[in-house]
């Protein structure tokens, strides 16, 4: 029972990853959670504290899903890169540590995550996924590291970015 509790974020990030992945059409789908993953990096650092990763994954969170529900008609991912983009400004007007690096990482996985939403679906997808293994290894790094975001936030990140990555190349794969 302790490691299952010590795990938490593992098992949370397979069953965040499960419900994401469940009727999954086309990888490009998920183009709004690897901007997410950065956006969750950029705001920690500009708020400079590790613990608010969770708080900005809720952001984004909510930032995925209101132009869902309010129907405004456009792909989430740029809802979730305005995010980023607002907490790169205020990373800036704070003088943020660790900023030059996850903005670097933002604009690459928020580039790759645009681009998906205007390329073939197969190639989109494809790209997701590359973009999702590749922020598994950002993942990796700061866990080891401990720096810009939580150790569980980390953890759960590593797992969910893996899962999200299969699921997609499972989809596009036997489409």
């Amino acid at each position: 029972m302790r490691i299952a509790l010590r795990r938490w974020p593992v098992l949370a990030g397979l069953g965040f990853a499960a419900f994401l992945g469940l009727g999954l059409a086309s990888g490009t789908e998920l183009a709004k959670v690897l901007a997410a993953s950065a956006v969750v990096y950029i705001g920690a650092a500009a708020l400079k504290r590790p613990a608010a990763a969770w708080p900005v994954f809720f952001a984004t969170f909510i930032a995925i899903g209101m132009p869902q529900v309010l129907k405004l008609g456009f792909d989430p991912t740029w809802s979730v890169l305005g995010l980023g983009v607002a907490s790169l400004v205020y990373g800036l007007v704070r003088r943020a540590e660790n900023l030059t690096p996850q903005t670097i990482a933002m604009l690459g996985f928020g580039a790759v995550a645009a681009i998906a939403l205007f390329v073939n679906p197969v190639v989109g997808g494809f790209l997701v996924a590359a973009g999702l293994l590749g922020h598994t290894a950002w993942d990796v790094y700061h866990h080891w590291k401990n720096k810009v975001v939580a150790r569980s936030m980390a953890e759960f990140c590593m797992v969910l970015d893996t899962g999200l990555a299969a699921a997609i190349v499972y989809v596009t794969v036997t489409a």
